[in-house]
């Protein structure tokens, strides 16, 4: 029994990453199992996006969609056919377009990793709360158990006074 106080108590250490005095050890095991846990982590996080952050995610969207490579592989063909056979005003090896796509590059790398980092920040937000939410069902299926457990020794007992006692049990339902 020491054992799995001292096991608890690791558990909610490791949760809210903080020495616990043991006073405090029983008010916060019935805290986590009274308290709910579960955060939508996408709502709280959209709530926060400020413009930037919303444009991040529609360039990433966008930029990492089928239609827009399409796009873009068809833009590219009209400005070759453009510049090569109609001798327009960026002749081969395409100097000019090098150069634009040079900075395109150059702009979305950032905007992208911007949209993945939050996302990625989201992924951990999502993974602790997922474990403080574990950690609540271990801590109450623990404390369930016990009382199975406390439950099942009264039951003992109060059998094994009945059998002292010659009281049959079937007797016990008929009244």
């Amino acid at each position: 029994m020491n054992d799995d106080k001292a096991r608890k108590k690791e558990i909610v250490k490791d949760l809210l990453k903080e020495d616990l005095k043991t006073d405090d050890e029983e008010e916060l095991i019935e805290m986590l199992i009274d308290e709910p846990l579960a955060i939508d982590i996408d709502k709280l996080e959209d709530e926060k996006r400020t413009f930037g952050d919303k444009l991040a995610d529609v360039v990433a969207a966008t930029v990492g969609s089928w239609p827009f490579i399409i796009v873009f592989v068809l833009f590219l063909f009209f400005w070759m056919f453009l510049n090569e056979y109609l001798k327009g005003f960026d002749p081969f090896p395409f100097i000019l377009l090098n150069l634009v796509l040079s900075c395109i590059a150059a702009l979305q790398a950032p905007i992208i990793m911007m949209s993945q980092n939050r996302e990625a920040k989201k992924d951990s937000m999502r993974s602790k709360n997922d474990y403080r939410i574990d950690l609540k069902s271990e801590l109450i299926l623990e404390v369930l158990h016990e009382q199975m457990m406390q439950i099942t020794k009264i039951e003992q007992k109060i059998l094994r006074i009945l059998e002292e006692n010659n009281i049959n049990l079937q007797d016990i339902d008929k009244k």
